[in-house]
């Protein structure tokens, strides 16, 4: 049976995986947006957070002993990609993405959460901070989503009655 340095280190390479598969699903999303400017250059500022978050993690890991998963992080990757082609069939791909990158925040936010928890229990006060800034900015990029999808949705709407214009992305 695991003992609990076992259960972070398994948590940290499923947050790992996470921003693995954060970083294509963004760089996906980034790559197809062309009329939504504001929502582009935010989505191109959180791949940079999440590639640094993908580094902090490997540190942590590392310092702990083990080794990223290959298997999760190529998950991971798949599961973004599929995600990925899923969208381009969308005739609202724009909207169905910011969606889709709110709640894969929240989803962040819970793992983080989770492993401040673990590492303050455990006494691991570096993969505490790291989780902690990590934590902070994926509440801020759920919050600045959470502010903007009223105005990607209605952005949307617009171009969407505006003959020749190309509303999905």
């Amino acid at each position: 049976m695991p003992d609990s340095k076992e259960h972070l280190m398994d948590w940290l390479r499923d947050a790992h995986a996470m921003e693995q598969q954060a970083e294509q699903m963004l760089t996906s999303m980034s790559g197809r947006i062309e009329n939504y400017p504001d929502l582009k250059a935010r989505v191109d500022q959180h791949i940079g957070e999440t590639r640094n978050q993908a580094l902090k993690l490997e540190r942590c890991i590392q310092r702990l002993g083990g080794d990223t998963s290959a298997i999760k992080d190529m998950t991971g990757r798949a599961m973004a990609m599929m995600q990925g082609l899923a969208g381009m069939f969308a005739s609202d791909e724009v909207v169905k993405g910011a969606m889709a990158s709110y709640a894969f925040e929240h989803l962040e936010i819970a793992a983080y959460t989770e492993l401040c928890a673990a590492a303050r229990t455990l006494g691991d006060t570096q993969t505490l901070q790291t989780c902690e800034e990590i934590l902070e900015e994926e509440k801020a990029m759920a919050a600045w989503l959470g502010e903007h999808l009223s105005a990607v949705t209605q952005r949307f709407l617009v171009l969407s009655d505006t003959a020749g214009s190309q509303a999905k992305r």
